[in-house]
């Protein structure tokens, strides 16, 4: 067998592995899927009238679905770090870097089981989203691809973040709180009230940090609101989040144990 067949069987193996052990014990998942849903109901049905500003409820329920949708990426990589942390900690780490398998499988199962949960954390979100009356406009299959690829990427991206949070927490719930920022973020961003409602001195902070950009192209694809330099901005910063999370997390893996 191939040495590229053989990574490849190692790199299935261990995705089986996560997504059977996310199967397992459902309730992190779940409780960190609470947290985008109950921010959806509070936000439109308690907030939603005074948030839009005389626009009306329906209005501000296509306002704040794709915020919502990115922060339910946000909520789920948290796990993720948790996830590893735990693998770390128990020492199956470090059993696998004994062990005659290829070496970036054992990240690799991590990486595309938490980007499909992910997604569908993120298909469930959207659900939520529709019963309560969001809709879109008339976006093209083009459109809703690119809308899809770009929720694909930024679960990529803040997933190798995750994972290089785990790798470099002592403890589940040192992860836990180093994963903080990837909730705390989108409620900095334009998720649930326009830039230009923000103080003027805060405004560059939200419009350049990783959610607002993707919340914004979001928009445009799904509810055809201009989009701006915001897609490039979104783009660059999914790359770079990829690029850094990997090598981050690969340096940490590949480190002597201590």
């Amino acid at each position: 067998m191939s040495s590229l067949a053989l990574s490849a069987r190692d790199a299935s193996t261990m995705l089986r592995r996560n997504l059977l052990h996310a199967r397992r014990y459902p309730s992190m998942t779940l409780n960190l899927l609470l947290t985008p849903v109950m921010l959806l109901l509070l936000f439109v049905y308690v907030f939603g009238d005074t948030m839009s500003g005389g626009a009306g409820r329906s209005a501000y329920i296509a306002y704040i679905v794709p915020g919502i949708l990115l922060m339910t990426i946000g909520s789920t990589v948290v796990g993720t770090a948790v996830s590893v942390a735990m693998d770390m900690n128990e020492g199956i780490i470090a059993r696998f870097r004994t062990m005659a398998i290829h070496r970036g499988s054992v990240l690799f199962g991590h990486v595309v089981g938490s980007v499909l949960q992910a997604v569908v954390s993120v298909v469930l979100v959207g659900a939520v989203g529709v019963a309560m009356g969001f809709r879109t406009t008339d976006a093209t299959a083009v459109e809703w691809l690119a809308a899809v690829g770009l929720l694909a990427f930024f679960a990529l991206a803040f997933t190798w973040i995750a994972v290089g949070m785990g790798l470099g927490s002592p403890n589940a719930e040192a992860a836990s709180n180093n994963a903080m920022p990837l909730i705390l973020l989108p409620l900095i961003s334009s998720a649930f009230v326009p830039l230009d409602s923000m103080p003027g001195w805060f405004q560059p902070i939200a419009h350049y940090q990783p959610f607002t950009p993707a919340i914004e192209t979001l928009r445009g694809l799904l509810l055809g609101t201009e989009i701006g330099d915001n897609w490039w901005i979104a783009l660059v910063w999914c790359l770079a989040l990829t690029i850094l999370g990997r090598r981050w997390s690969q340096a940490q893996f590949n480190s002597d144990p201590k």
